[in-house]
């Protein structure tokens, strides 16, 4: 897999201090950016890797660093810069529940807090808070139009056949797939399913999502879902480059969204996508313009201990 630091810039050091948060069970750590004369640790791949680890660190499915220029411009208003990171310590472009985990932490700081708008992954994205009742967030994130094609996944010429969505994809047995390749600001590869096809398991994601995720003719891997439209709305069981099965995500219910639309699956308009977590709304309009929404639940904050900074890899 491609490492998006070739144009993010160096590994940031990070505060001890750390938020939590999840979007139907897909939890996020929030980490701000120091001075290197504070006390602090670099974000290397393996540091990021055992920060996330469920065991011997702080259990979580990845890890978003707010940048050194965060700024308030209003009370009601902050702009930031953001950088994400994979449990297994890959960098990304984006993450649905990941930005509005950062929403609900920002909010934290300021009550006040309704409109965020963060620069991630080489883009911007507007995000905002609605509303919080007992520790859980309503929060909505303007992800921008979304894009089709093997040129938005960044696939190679031999990947997919046909002239049109859906495409087909060859499987691992030499199967024929249904598939829509759309850009959330990263890449997934939806998996279109018969509405009564008995194939639409978790386990037949097991197969389908690490052979398409790291397939050769993707060299920066890509987000795999299996989706299908049911009674109305979405279903979909969701493979995340470098994490794994997930209960859920932003963006894959963004491009499950936008697969169902595109090929007449389900109209325009708000879409309900049910996932192993959860559901979320993801607006799409006529122009793949993307909205998501959904709950954000605070988990706690806390400061890491000498025992795992210990742990961590030299500090440079």
């Amino acid at each position: 897999m491609t490492d998006p630091t070739v144009y993010l810039g160096r590994r940031p050091r990070l505060s001890k201090h750390f938020y939590k948060a999840h979007g139907l069970g897909n939890d996020y750590l929030v980490f701000e950016m120091v001075d290197s004369d504070k006390a602090s640790w670099v974000a290397t791949p393996e540091n990021v890797a055992m920060a996330c680890d469920p065991h011997r660190g702080l259990a979580s499915d990845g890890l978003v660093v707010v940048m050194s220029d965060k700024s308030l411009s209003s009370p009601a208003h902050a702009v930031v810069s953001l950088r994400i990171f994979n449990p297994d310590g890959s960098e990304f472009e984006r993450s649905g529940n990941g930005l509005r985990v950062l929403a609900a932490y920002l909010s934290g700081l300021e009550p006040r807090l309704s409109v965020i708008d963060a620069k991630v992954g080489g883009g911007k994205v507007r995000i905002h808070v609605h509303s919080m009742i007992d520790g859980t967030f309503d929060i909505s994130v303007e992800m921008g139009v979304a894009r089709l094609g093997s040129d938005a996944i960044g696939a190679g010429s031999t990947l997919l056949h046909g002239e049109s969505e859906p495409y087909t994809l060859m499987g691992p047995e030499g199967e024929k797939l249904d598939v829509v390749p759309v850009s959330i600001g990263n890449p997934h590869v939806v998996i279109i399913a018969d509405s009564h096809e008995e194939v639409f398991t978790e386990k037949r994601l097991s197969v389908l999502g690490p052979f398409i995720a790291s397939h050769p003719e993707i060299p920066a891997g890509t987000n795999v879902q299996l989706a299908r439209a049911q009674n109305g709305r979405g279903q979909a069981f969701i493979w995340e480059r470098g994490v794994g099965r997930t209960a859920s995500s932003g963006t894959s219910s963004c491009a499950v969204a936008v697969a169902l639309v595109v090929t007449g699956a389900l109209p325009s308009g708000p879409v309900l996508i049910d996932m192993p977590g959860g559901q979320l709304s993801v607006s799409v309009h006529n122009s793949l313009d993307i909205t998501l929404r959904g709950p954000v639940t605070s988990v706690m904050s806390g400061t890491i201990e000498d025992g795992l900074l210990a742990k961590f890899g030299p500090v440079s």
